[in-house]
């Protein structure tokens, strides 16, 4: 079965352009061109993925990211963004929001495919079974994708979990933001390490007593304490 990606976009060239990309390269696509329709389709289609543009007539996109994550049936839902290039506090808004990470317009659409193939194989789970953590009252099971703190599971996205995961298994060494982007991103060019930033600080958030276990070396990147 084809992943199924859902394209919200207001501008017809551009979901026609996404469209014809995604297809060759072996997806379904199911459309919205605004928010409400977007909300719609993804709650009864459950897509393995939305690429969301966040100007969008009615609810726009920023608003649609935040109702995806507050409902329990669309809030594993990787998103997308795709933002005007200039609109950088957008960016922070939305990846703060729980985006999974985001393509600026105009953009290569062999990039945008690149991109959701990636984020699609961060939600894969482990080939490994045997491959569980614990560090006190911290267990991260790989297998299950499941983070808990005193057998209370935390609601991490696929990025999240992937980035507390090399974190953890690294424990004790400092990595760099570079060195994330490439090992959990998967980037082979430098994009803006801010990103890093952003998820480390929603992980934080959603870790909260569990949190203590990521350090911050300032200057350099992030360190998973025992």
């Amino acid at each position: 079965m084809k992943p199924k990606i859902l394209v919200v976009d207001d501008e017809p060239e551009a979901v026609e352009l996404i469209e014809f990309n995604l297809k060759q390269a072996g997806f379904d696509v199911i459309t919205a061109t605004d928010g409400t329709e977007a909300l719609k389709c993804a709650r009864t289609q459950l897509p393995a993925l939305v690429v969301l543009d966040l100007m969008l007539p009615e609810v726009d996109g920023l608003e649609v990211c935040k109702r995806l994550r507050r409902d329990d049936a669309t809030a594993g839902i990787p998103i997308l963004m795709l933002t005007a290039r200039a609109a950088e506090v957008d960016r922070v808004v939305g990846l703060e929001l729980g985006a999974d990470d985001y393509v600026t317009k105009p953009f290569s659409p062999r990039e945008l495919v690149l991109r959701i193939k990636k984020i699609l194989q961060r939600g894969q789970k482990p080939a490994d079974k045997r491959e569980t953590l614990r560090f006190g009252d911290l267990l991260i099971d790989q297998p299950k994708h499941l983070a808990s703190w005193r057998g209370r599971g935390f609601d991490l996205t696929a990025t999240e979990f992937r980035l507390l995961t090399v974190l953890a298994q690294r424990s004790g060494r400092v990595q760099s933001r570079d060195v994330l982007l490439r090992d959990v991103w998967e980037y082979d060019s430098l994009i803006d390490t801010r990103t890093v930033d952003t998820h480390m600080r929603r992980l934080r958030e959603k870790l909260g007593p569990a949190a203590k276990h990521l350090d911050t070396v300032r200057g350099v990147g992030y360190r998973f304490v025992e």
